[in-house]
């Protein structure tokens, strides 16, 4: 499966689950969250891959390449309640 397809199957999840719990203090998750997205699409490459994987390249599927793909982003997207 082309990664294209995967993120474009996950964005929806992914904002789904940011717009739900983002009128919370969720930064820190969001973070998390967005770490553990780039580390299994890393894994899924590197196992596409296989044999095939030159040195370094790894290291090539930064954050920044699945986001020129179009992978969501849920850090920045909190919106805290107005004060009263």
């Amino acid at each position: 499966m082309d990664i294209r397809d995967v993120i474009a199957d996950l964005n929806p999840i992914l904002r789904g689950w940011g717009n739900y719990f983002r009128t919370g203090n969720a930064a820190r998750k969001f973070r998390t969250i967005d770490g553990y997205v780039v580390w299994r699409l890393q894994r899924l490459m590197v196992k596409k891959r296989g044999r095939n994987l030159r040195a370094g390249q790894w290291a090539e599927w930064a954050e920044e390449w699945f986001r020129g793909h179009g992978l969501y982003r849920m850090r920045g997207t909190i919106r805290y309640p107005k004060a009263a």
